[in-house]
């Protein structure tokens, strides 16, 4: 064959492939699923595929490579797995060999290297995102005028992802240190993040004043991206080389454990330990790592009943489960637990809650219709819910939900869970909700 599926390097484990006993039970919970009906465009028949291209059938084309950029790597399937196939490796691996090994044209080319030339480095995106302070003033009128419509698919949907930026969010900075209120319980460090340092920094500012209230010292070490987007995308070695600096940042800071307030990155942190394995100089230091990693919501319910009391919010809060927290990490309690300790606050079920909102790290960027399809099937089956706020723990998951409100004229209001729990802190002082 001219251009086999797989080369020997770290191609998908037949071993993880064949505990899959196509029995369909993966099939309604996949987002690509769910819009098309292709059986290839499953997780049954994305694992086929692979085993098909392990054993020469297939071929790496385009058809083949069509199947793999649909899939949103949601990990659904996995929550709905009775064999415990574990998608997650197989699906980085393939991209992996797809990133490294398949031709795509140059336009493709160019657009994911921007992407990746911008989005890691907080640095280059402050300077990137300035025009966005102006955009959002104009927006409207661009939509309304049509100008929007002019331009290529990718780039529209760029343009109404736009996320909604100030001047004091591009420049606030997150306190290297806070002191803990009261006896100190466990010191922290905090993964600011890319994209939730620079657009949604009131999320970190939320996440410190929580976790000091319930006595954690926290430290925020100058740090880089974690790696999250290259590690989905199946840019490796990209991602192995964040690990290993994130890795370094936070052993240096000596702290119990690591928080995360972005499922994405939390989930791609809990996997370094996977990622480095073969690096005989961090495996273990990965796997120590690794170990540290918490969610946020994760810490809070670990350190017990609230220290800090909650004030009564009276608001029906529709929470989104973003899916690098509940199916990739099995977080869905925790959140759901912390906001109920808030009094007056009623949690309201929606219609699929389990299906992806279509943000999916950059998939709503390379793969802008199914992404905007899968956006509007979550907002109208929030929408009939009649919630006050929708709650969600991820911050592409939020930009996803406010572009599809904003393009259908919704005034939703999407925040982060903690934001909610530090608002019932504060109380009387009253700092309003952020995002709304």
């Amino acid at each position: 064959m001219a251009n086999p599926a797989f080369d020997a390097h770290h191609p998908p484990a037949a071993a993880l492939i064949d505990k899959c006993v196509h029995c369909g039970f993966c099939l309604p919970t996949c987002p690509t699923y769910a819009l098309w009906g292709e059986e290839m465009d499953s997780p049954r028949g994305r694992l086929y595929l692979m085993k098909s291209g392990l054993e020469g059938r297939v071929g790496m084309t385009e058809g083949f490579v069509g199947h793999f950029d649909s899939c949103l790597g949601c990990m659904a399937c996995v929550t709905a797995c009775p064999s415990g196939v574990e998608y997650a490796p197989l699906i980085e691996d393939t991209r992996a060999q797809i990133e490294r090994r398949f031709p795509r044209s140059a336009g493709e080319r160019l657009f994911r290297k921007a992407i990746f030339t911008l989005v890691p480095y907080p640095g280059r995106m402050r300077l990137a995102l300035l025009p966005a302070v102006l955009y959002k003033h104009i927006q409207p009128l661009l939509a309304r005028i049509g100008l929007l419509d002019l331009l290529p698919n990718r780039l529209r949907a760029l343009a109404k992802l736009a996320p909604p930026v100030s001047i004091r969010s591009l420049t606030a900075q997150t306190p290297k240190r806070t002191l803990a209120t009261g006896d100190r319980r466990l010191t922290v460090g905090l993964l600011i993040g890319c994209v939730q340092r620079l657009v949604f920094s009131h999320v970190n500012d939320a996440t410190v004043r929580v976790l000091a209230a319930e006595g954690c010292e926290l430290l925020a070490p100058a740090q880089g991206c974690c790696g999250a987007l290259a590690l989905h995308a199946g840019r490796t070695e990209e991602a192995r080389d964040f690990a290993r600096r994130t890795i370094a940042v936070f052993e240096a800071a000596g702290v119990e454990r690591v928080v995360v307030n972005a499922a994405g990155c939390g989930s791609s942190m809990k996997e370094y330990d996977r990622l480095l394995a073969d690096d005989p100089q961090w495996a273990e230091r990965a796997r120590a790592f690794t170990a540290k990693v918490r969610d946020v919501t994760e810490v809070l319910v670990e350190l017990g009943p609230p220290r800090a009391a909650r004030q009564r919010m009276d608001l029906r809060v529709a929470y989104h489960d973003a899916c690098h927290l509940a199916h990739a990490q099995g977080i869905r309690a925790q959140p759901r637990e912390l906001l109920r300790q808030i009094p007056g606050v009623e949690l309201v079920p929606f219609a699929e809650g389990e299906l992806c909102c279509g943000s999916a790290g950059i998939y709503n960027l390379v793969e802008p219709e199914p992404a905007r399809e899968l956006g509007k099937r979550k907002l109208r089956n929030i929408s009939e819910a009649r919630p006050d706020v929708i709650a969600t723990g991820n911050p592409g998951c939020t930009l996803q939900l406010l572009s599809v409100a904003a393009e259908e004229g919704n005034a939703v209001r999407v925040v982060h869970p903690i934001e909610l729990i530090d608002e019932a802190i504060a109380g009387s002082r009253g700092r309003g909700l952020a995002g709304s």
